[in-house]
Parts: structure tokens; C-alpha cells; sequence
């Protein structure tokens, strides 16, 4: 099957990370028109020189998930462009670690926190109100293995990436009836340059590839996935 995203439009965050670059060429290869949000002011230009001056795709930069209000803003500017939003993957998150528990700072907790969790929550709350307006939609969320069990010095991380699936599994619950699916991928490590470059040692065979993982979520975006409701999927490669 191919999935055929046809028609629909989607918002991918973090769209110049590795992650969110494959999932965007992944639903662009589907037919999906493409609303990429990026915090960075250039980025999206240099990683997708072919889409600048697309009229299927529209590009959202120098965003601040952080910031309800700009998050508000964009998905205003993507709705009035597009007319609609069927599709939003919040592929936008990071990872910092290496204190012990009792030793995390506030920086480190609120950081983590605001990064994998408030962001989530921030497009969400911008991007419902129109998919209950058209009574569709799917969402997928980003967590992370250490979401599900923590492991040490990685306490700030793994909670957040848990919070992250505690909104998943919450926010379908309350829209299932509604025509709109929400679930999360749950990756092991990212086969990415930076985490070559933070674990030269490692066996990178074990690692997930963000070519697969986007896959999979261009099949729980599509109509053949609208029975699934709250799943938390883990894609962990062989590791």
C-alpha cells in the first residue's frame, strides 16, 4: 500500500532535524501539502532548497514552540494559507543529560520539560480547535525509550519524554469520538550524526534509521490507521 496522502495538509515542527526532515519528505512523497515550522530563520531554506518558492509548501521560521502565543500565530498564517489541517507531527525535542537526579538543576528540569513537553502541548492546544472544526485529523507525538523507564542521569529527559506520552494517551481519549487520532512513536537511539558523535563506541547497526521511523508514521497519518487510537509504538531498530 502506498498511503496516498493526497489533499491533505500537514505540520511537521522541528522540521530541519534529522527526524523532521525525513518525515517530511516521507509525507511529501505521499502528496501531503507541508506547512515545516523551524526556530532557526534560514534552516529550512538550506535543508529544502526545492520547496522555497513551492505553493504546495509553506515554510514557518525563527518559531518559539515555547511561546504559546507564536505557536498561535503560525497555525493562524498555516490555516489561512492552507484552509485546512489534517495532519500535525511534533517532531521538535532534544535531549540533555548527565546529572544525577538529586543534583539536576532548574535549568536543566525546566529545559527538558519545555522542550519535548511544553511544545507538544503548545501546538496541540493551536492545532485541535481546527481539527474538531473539520471533525478529522491525526496527530503523532515523539517519545523516547527512557519515557517509559528511566535510567540514571537522564531523570529531566526521561520525564519529559513520559509526559510526552501521558499527553498522547489523554488527548486520544478525548478525541477519538471526534474523528481525530492521536498517537506516539516511541524511537530507540536515532541513528543521527550527533549521537554518532556523542557515542563514537556504540554499534550504530542497532540503531533506528529516521528514514524508518518516518515510515511509520506516514502510515499511522494515513486512512488505513483511523482505528488506532492512544498507541504508544516502539521503533527501536535492533537495539
Amino acid at each position: 500500500m502506498n498511503y496516498s496522502l493526497k489533499e491533505k495538509v500537514a505540520i511537521v515542527t522541528g522540521a530541519a532535524g534529522n527526524l523532521g526532515q525525513a518525515v517530511a519528505l516521507q509525507l511529501a512523497e505521499a502528496g501531503a501539502r507541508l506547512a515545516l515550522i523551524d526556530r532557526a530563520a534560514d534552516r529550512l531554506d538550506k535543508v529544502f532548497p526545492q520547496w522555497v518558492d513551492s505553493a504546495d509548501h509553506l515554510f514557518i521560521q525563527s518559531i518559539d514552540l515555547t511561546d504559546g502565543a507564536s505557536v498561535s500565530q503560525a497555525v493562524k498564517s498555516i490555516v489561512k494559507e492552507f484552509g485546512q489541517v489534517d495532519i500535525l507531527v511534533n517532531a521538535a525535542g532534544g535531549y540533555r543529560a548527565g546529572e544525577l537526579t538529586h543534583e539536576i538543576t532548574d535549568q536543566t528540569w525546566d529545559f527538558m520539560m519545555n522542550l519535548n513537553a511544553r511544545t507538544v502541548l503548545n501546538v496541540c492546544r493551536a492545532v485541535i480547535p481546527q481539527m474538531l472544526e473539520q471533525s478529522n485529523g491525526k496527530v503523532i507525538n515523539i517519545a523516547a525509550r527512557p519515557g517509559v523507564k528511566g535510567s540514571k542521569n537522564s531523570a529531566a529527559y526521561a520525564a519529559s519524554k513520559s509526559a510526552v506520552m501521558r499527553i498522547t494517551e489523554s488527548m486520544a481519549a478525548e478525541l477519538k469520538r471526534s474523528g481525530i487520532n492521536v498517537n506516539a512513536i516511541i524511537p530507540g537511539t536515532i541513528d543521527t550524526p550527533s549521537n554518532r558523535e556523542l557515542l563514537p563506541n556504540a554499534n550504530f547497526d542497532n540503531w533506528v534509521n529516521p528514514d524508518d521511523l518516518s515510515k511509520v508514521i506516514r502510515f499511522l497519518v494515513s486512512d488505513e490507521a483511523a482505528a488506532i487510537h492512544g498507541a504508544l509504538i516502539p521503533v527501536f531498530g535492533l537495539g
